[in-house]
């Protein structure tokens, strides 16, 4: 028979299953009837706006989480020609109400609704009912045969066994820990530079791209092999770097580099550096990272049957917690400082802020940017040549960019993450901090590289700092006062160890899992039963599934898909924040063309905005900078299944023209909107100050001119050439006459009037286009 399963807020699904009813169920919003409890009236909090603000699950009672959930369930209409899923539904609510000591059918779902509002939140509990529903069926179909085999392929237990060939090869790892700026990885590079053969794996594109960079640049062929990307060079090429989900298993190679090898923990990536530590096939295994992955190591050599040997470093260069903060006051940033932001808006708004206040240019680095543009902001700002002196960054710069940052500077210590504010955990704000001073970049390290030789004991390096110490001193502090405490209490403390390897279940397991479904079923159900069955390791989890859901329900209504296309769709690089994303569409679409092998060709797929790169800059909106990069996103995607399913999409080249041209207006954008709008800001400033600094010129006109006369004499200038910073040299303008600014207050005095004055023009505009002029 038929099952078919509508929800208001999801998508539709039919999929046929013997011997089961035939009810219709539609789930949608309804208010509930009855007066809510004082339980549950109770657990919002009101701020002074009167805005309810939800309750953290984990800040909630057992009781109070459960009339969270009654509630929840309450609020869901049901449709049915049969009343199965009603008295599935106030079976749950029952079950609810009595606690735990129900049926042995009802009990588990119960657990689960529980755990998914503590870990996910309450926006996540009508996902949860779903699934829950779906196992409640298919459990009434299943035999206990049926059940012990599904429980045998969810045996996850032991990977390492995953892979046979890496364990018939004695290896040797070389583990290389320390702290950020010690050089593990330059010595690990080294290594892999000595070798006939070997491979380089490491967490971003821009990194796997430097490697490829330098050895090649050394006259070792190499391949550049990511996600979206490859550069295959000609020839007898035994080199690869790439980004460490796509790392060669089946190759043998002499050395491999795993670079971040903490990342290995991560709830989401940690699988696959995991599966790049146990399935590389390389004599020697280069493993560079933080202290804190010792323990976890030591136990995964063991089990692997490998030598281990651990190499400790020490950073190369001071760094140093400040005693105060900057008070909030934008005006104590200088050249190299670099601000933390945890959020695209306040890294937005703080770039802004910044460029109005202190007429400095900002660069900004964040992960929704794409690589080429966060290489060309982290260039602009490693420049000494140029007036780009200032970075605003989220913790992406914490994981391997290199930077010339002298001061890390946080203008909080909380991040959202997709819930609620939380701290930012100890590790994270170490790696970020650490980052302040750093020995070289990447491209000194390329250019000295050469003349510079690694010491036989790994434990110390013989490599000499070509600056003093004192030049290199990397400092840490916080934009205001109330966050100094929390970073000198991080800087000083351990991070927790790292207790677990992410791993994820084998292609082969989950097609093999999915054969016990009808063709029908949700995908996002048996990737969610399988995690929910799967037994595992204690030194292992399962990463979460929070992206491969989203995806695999967003192309749920596409037919003729097979189990290894949806597999293949799930761990494609996009990301949907919600129902309305538009990543959606386009998944959708390049689902079809997989599902119908043809129509492939970008121009044809609606769902790319090609029409922004027609428009106009709009340097005064956010939102076209938003549009823009989901565009990038789009094309990154389209690329990335380019290399899957090449006879689909099949204009490869085209979509990387495509992609340049996204990524110059994106650069144009940055380059040009905050500082324009800076200018704009100054204009409306100067119209209202000008009569007033105009008045403070006039009392003081015989003093100044003296002053002015003498400064002009001494450098010979003229006063139509006089800038302001000329300006305030020559009258030694204190701070707060000038236009000091603190970080919420508003400009006093513009230079720009005092410099128009000066010039003897007429208009306050011919002033700031002499100012914005070169």
């Amino acid at each position: 028979m038929n099952l078919s399963v509508r929800l208001a807020d999801s998508w539709s699904i039919n999929f046929d299953r013997k011997g089961f009813e035939d009810p219709s169920i539609i789930l949608c919003d309804m208010p509930l009837k009855r007066e809510k409890s004082r339980t549950l009236r109770g657990l919002r909090k009101r701020e002074p706006s009167a805005q309810a603000v939800e309750v953290p699950a984990n800040q909630l009672s057992a009781e109070e989480r459960t009339a969270v959930i009654v509630e929840e369930l309450g609020n869901v209409q049901i449709q049915t020609k049969e009343p199965e899923f009603g008295n599935f539904l106030r079976s749950v609510i029952l079950a609810l109400n009595r606690g735990l000591q129900t049926s042995k059918d009802v009990a588990p779902i119960v657990g689960s609704l529980h755990r998914s509002f503590l870990e996910r939140g309450r926006s996540e509990l009508r996902a949860q009912i779903k699934y829950a529903y779906y196992g409640y069926l298919a459990n009434q179909r299943f035999t206990k045969t049926n059940l012990e085999d599904q429980a045998k392929l969810a045996d996850l237990r032991y990977p390492a066994e995953w892979y046979p060939a890496t364990r018939e090869i004695q290896r040797t790892i070389h583990l290389h820990v320390g702290p950020t700026n010690s050089g593990k990885t330059y010595h690990a590079l080294q290594r892999l530079e000595q070798a006939e053969s070997g491979v380089y794996a490491g967490p971003l594109r821009l990194l796997a791209h430097e490697v490829y960079t330098r050895l090649n640049a050394r006259g070792k062929p190499c391949h550049l092999v990511t996600g979206d990307e490859r550069h295959m060079i000609e020839g007898d090429v035994s080199m690869r770097s790439c980004t460490v989900e796509m790392v060669p298993i089946t190759e043998d190679v002499d050395v491999a580099v795993i670079d971040e090898i903490q990342m290995i923990g991560h709830e989401e990536r940690g699988w696959a550096w995991t599966q790049a530590v146990m399935g590389l096939k390389a004599k020697e295994l280069h493993l560079c990272g933080e202290e804190r992955t010792v323990p976890l190591i030591k136990e995964l050599a063991a089990a692997m049957g490998d030598d281990l040997l651990i190499h400790h470093y020490k950073r190369l260069s001071p760094l140093k917690t400040m005693s105060t903060s900057l008070r909030g006051d934008l005006d104590n940033l200088r050249k190299g400082d670099c601000v933390i932001a945890f959020s695209k808006v306040s890294i937005h708004r703080m770039k802004e802020d910044i460029e109005r206040t202190t007429g400095k240019r900002v660069a900004v680095i964040y992960g929704s940017l794409p690589p080429e543009i966060r290489a060309q902001q982290a260039a602009l700002f490693n420049d000494q040549n140029n007036d780009y002196d200032i970075l605003v960054a989220s913790d992406a710069i914490g994981m391997g960019l290199n930077l010339s940052i002298k001061r890390i500077i946080f203008s909080t210590t909380m991040k959202f993450n997709g819930r609620s504010e939380v701290p930012v955990e100890t590790s994270q704000i170490k790696q970020i901090a650490g980052r302040a001073g750093r020995y070289r970049t990447a491209a000194q390290a390329t250019e000295m590289s050469g003349n510079v030789s690694s010491s036989p004991d790994a434990k110390t390096s013989n490599m000499s700092p070509d600056v003093s110490p004192a030049q290199t001193l990397g400092l840490v502090t916080t934009l205001d006062r109330s966050g100094l405490s929390v970073i000198q209490k991080a800087m000083t403390s351990q991070a927790d160890p790292i207790m677990s390897a992410g791993i994820f279940p084998p292609d082969s397991v989950l097609i093999s899992f999915a054969a016990y479904f009808p063709p029908s079923t949700p995908f996002s159900y048996i990737l969610i039963r399988l995690h929910n069955t799967s037994l595992l390791n204690p030194r292992f989890h399962l990463c979460i599934l929070k992206e491969h859901l989203k995806i695999a329900d967003a192309i749920e209504p596409v037919k003729n898909l097979t189990i290894s296309d949806r597999i293949i769709f799930c761990a494609a690089p996009a990301t949907v924040k919600d129902k309305d994303d538009p990543m959606i569409p386009v998944l959708r679409e390049l689902a079809e063309c997989v599902a119908n092998n043809s129509g492939g060709n970008i121009l044809d797929i609606r769902g790319l905005k090609l029409e922004l790169l027609e428009m106009e800059v709009n340097l005064g909106s956010r939102m076209f900078l938003e549009k823009l990069e989901a565009l990038h996103k789009a094309l990154v995607l389209y690329l990335w299944l380019s290399y899957r399913f090449a006879g689909v999409f099949n204009t490869q080249a085209m979509a990387f023209y495509i992609k340049t041209l996204v990524e110059e207006k994106i650069q144009t954008v940055l380059s040009r909107r905050t500082f324009t709008k800076r200018i704009e800001k100054q204009k409306s400033a100067i119209s209202t100050d000008f009569a007033n600094i105009k008045r403070h010129h006039s009392e003081s006109e015989n003093q100044d001119s003296r002053k002015l006369g003498a400064y002009l004499s001494d450098h010979g200038r003229s006063e139509k050439g006089l800038s302001s910073t000329d300006f305030q040299i020559a009258f030694n303008i204190p701070d707060q006459i000038q236009g000091s600014r603190s970080r919420h207050g508003t400009q006093s005095r513009s230079s720009l009037d005092l410099v128009a004055s000066l010039r003897g023009q007429k208009t306050v505009q011919e002033a700031v286009k002499g100012e914005a002029s070169p």
